[in-house]
Parts: structure tokens; C-alpha cells; sequence
């Protein structure tokens, strides 16, 4: 693969390389002998325009910090374009089988984008792929985060970043597949997001302030500052109402300015992405989703609960509020029966996959497979694999 940047060309090459590779005095990237120690890639900097760009020659090859350095400098001096393979689709609808086979095919690795798979030690409720199940092929951001820590979907990209940056160091194809259509969005169309950490004392001022005056005070101030917010949220949603408040705050710019769409930002992020959604009959998703909480509290899944709650992690915490969790808790915690909490996960795991449906639908470029109607997920993964394969010829790239 080749990156042109405005000064200079990377070639980016697998295996181990002995060539022009070091440091450059105009991005001051390191020319350091100790990073020899893997031979995974290499990355041989070529003067394009000016003999004053020269690197120096040392023949050693680097392994992936330097990579994901010198990806970060092309990538800010500019638009690096990394193909990328996305499978989307709802909970239960087959992205992990499909994901597993098309990255057999393309020498691929599977960036996970699921919300709940990040966190440790909460893997049945998930439905984590097992070892089994990966077939050897290795899933990147899966727990990466413990169930009391917080992780934000700017988290997210910029894990993903940097793992995506290291496999096409290696010659991988990166394959994002998941149901969290938030977070493949905000990777590929390089959504903006409100600064974090938030500002706890003027959070704090303004609690007062809505305790002393009342929360519709708050409102109308907002109204005066971001009319398109506050239409939205209703006069007791305090939280939102602060919250937009702070963005402004901080950013000078009113919370509806962070609009999240698809195709916002692709054309100047730095990944093109071939998209797949997998769909199947809604009466057939149904009974799948219920067959698979059977399954998954056959296996364990309520003493996966036990386990976590007698470890200190409450209902309170945005883990613990996950499908299945947040139901189990609740008969854990007396509120009602353990068939009431049953039935309430398989209405939920459905109405979730409604859900996710409806999102990922809103975007265009996704192309759907109904994956019973191709044979399964041998069928899904044979079509993507064409497509991906004749995308790549058409643009002069190879097929992997």
C-alpha cells in the first residue's frame, strides 16, 4: 500500500525489510536501534520533491511503535485513505462468523466495535466471541476497559486508530465488524464530540442554580444559546440540560453544532470503507435472540452476574446497564421474578436489534445481505470477499 503525502511517498511492506528506514529531521520521528527488536514491517520513507527531506540510511528493521508513528505523521500532513472493510448489522444477525471467514480469505484481523465487549470479565451477557469461535483470528478491542471504568466512544477511535495504524504496518486487512453503530461511524466519518473530562465545578454551579431557581431557569438559558437543544429536552431533564449547557462553556459552540451523520466526515478522515450490513427475517431474528439468552444462562450467565455484582459492580455503572445485565440485577435484587427477568431480556435483546436496524438502515452505503438467503455466513463472507477483492482490483490496489 502506498500513502502519498505532500513531500514524501511510505511503502508500506510486510515482513521483515532491510532499507532507507529512519528518522526524519523534518517530522523529528526517531532513528533508534533499539526499536529492532521485531521485524514485523517496515517503513522506507522516499524523497519525492526536495533534496532537503533526505532520511537517514541506516538499514534496520523497525517494528510497530515507529509504524504507528510515522502513520500518525503522514496522516496529519495528509489524507491517508486505508481501505477498510465494515460488517455491520444487530445483535445475533451472524457478524462474527462472517468477520471470522472473510478475514481467513483476506489475511485480515477484526477490529471489534461493540460497546459492551470492551469491558473485562462480562463475556457471556456480550455474547464475546469464545477462542472457538475467532478460529485463530485475532479480535482487537475486546476488554480493554474494567466494568467500573469509564469509556467513551472517543476512547474508542483512538484505540482503534492506532490498532488499525499497526495491522496495515504488518499487510493486514482491517475488518470492523460490530453492532455498535455509534462507534463505527464516529471511527469512519471522524465524528466530532464535546470535550472531556467535563468541568465538575461548573456542573456543580449549575445544579445550585437550578435548586435555587428552578430547572426551567437553566432552560431558558439554553434556549438563548442553542433554541435547536433546547426544543429537545424536556424542562425535568436536568442532566441534558446542564450538559448542554457546559458544552457551550467549554466550546463556545452550542451542543447541536455536534451533529452525528452518516458520510459527515469521510471524505476528509482517513480510512474508505467497503460497508455490509447482515439482516434476516425479523420472525427469525426473534426466535434466534431467544434462543441465545437459553443458551447463554445454560452457560452461566446468571453466576457471570452473581460474580460481578458481589464484586462491587452495581446497577448504577453504564456496564452493568447492558442487555442481560441489567435485567439479571434486577431479580438478583429482588424486583421481581427470575421468569419475569427471562422474558424482559428477550424483549429486549429484540427490541435492541430493532434498534440497530434502524440506525445502521439510515446509511446509504451500506450494502445488506440477507444472510440466510446466501447459505449463512459462508455465503455472506464469499460475497464480501468478491466485492472487497474486485473493489480493491478496480482501484489498482491488489486484492488483499
Amino acid at each position: 500500500m502506498q500513502c502519498r503525502t505532500k513531500n514524501f511517498s511510505i511503502v508500506v511492506q510486510a515482513g521483515q525489510y532491510a532499507g532507507d528506514v529512519g528518522g526524519c529531521s523534518r517530522c523529528t520521528l526517531p532513528s533508534d536501534p533499539l526499536l529492532t527488536d521485531s521485524a514485523y514491517s517496515a517503513w522506507r520513507f522516499t524523497n519525492r520533491e526536495t533534496d532537503s527531506h533526505k532520511l537517514p540510511n541506516t538499514l534496520q528493521p523497525y517494528n510497530t511503535n515507529l509504524a504507528l508513528l510515522l502513520c500518525a505523521a503522514a496522516a496529519t500532513m495528509e489524507r491517508m485513505a486505508i481501505p477498510l472493510l465494515v460488517i455491520a448489522g444487530p445483535t445475533g444477525s451472524g457478524k462474527t462468523d462472517t468477520a471470522v471467514l472473510a478475514a481467513q480469505a483476506l489475511n485480515g484481523e477484526v477490529v471489534t466495535a461493540d460497546s459492551m465487549q470492551v469491558y473485562r470479565g462480562m463475556d457471556i451477557g456480550t455474547a464475546k466471541p469464545t477462542p472457538e469461535e475467532r478460529q485463530g483470528i485475532p479480535h482487537h478491542l475486546i476488554d480493554v476497559a474494567d466494568p467500573d471504568e469509564e469509556f467513551s466512544v472517543a476512547q474508542y477511535v483512538a484505540l482503534a486508530d492506532a490498532t488499525i495504524a499497526e495491522m496495515v504496518a504488518r499487510g493486514k486487512t482491517p475488518i470492523v465488524a460490530g453492532g455498535t453503530g455509534f462507534y463505527i461511524h464516529a471511527l469512519v466519518d471522524r465524528w466530532e464530540f464535546p470535550p472531556q473530562p467535563a468541568d465538575t465545578a461548573f456542573r456543580q454551579r449549575k445544579q445550585q442554580e437550578a435548586e435555587r431557581l428552578g430547572a426551567e431557569t437553566l432552560l431558558a438559558e439554553l434556549r438563548a444559546i442553542d433554541p435547536a437543544s433546547a426544543e429537545r429536552l424536556h424542562p425535568h431533564d436536568l442532566k441534558r440540560i446542564i450538559r448542554a449547557l457546559e458544552v457551550y462553556h467549554l466550546t463556545g459552540k452550542p451542543r447541536s453544532a455536534f451533529q452525528y451523520k452518516p458520510e459527515a466526515g469521510e471524505a476528509s478522515g482517513p480510512y474508505r470503507a467497503l460497508w455490509y450490513g447482515l439482516t434476516m427475517p425479523r420472525e427469525v431474528l426473534n426466535e434466534r435472540l431467544e434462543r441465545r439468552v437459553h443458551t447463554q444462562l445454560d452457560a452461566g450467565l446468571l453466576e457471570e452476574v452473581q460474580r460481578l455484582y458481589a464484586a462491587g459492580y452495581g446497577p448504577d455503572l453504564p456496564a452493568m446497564k447492558g442487555i442481560t445485565y441489567r435485567q439479571l440485577l434486577g431479580y438478583l435484587r429482588g424486583e421481581y421474578d427470575f421468569a419475569t427477568a427471562v422474558e424482559l431480556m428477550v424483549r429486549d435483546n429484540r427490541r435492541f436489534a430493532k434498534r440497530q436496524h434502524t440506525w445502521f438502515n439510515a446509511d446509504a452505503r451500506i450494502h445488506w445481505i440477507d444472510i440466510l438467503a446466501v447459505g449463512g455466513p459462508a455465503g455472506a463472507a464469499a460475497r464480501i470477499v468478491a466485492d472487497w477483492q474486485a473493489w480493491r482490483q478496480e482501484e489498482g490496489e491488489g486484492t488483499a
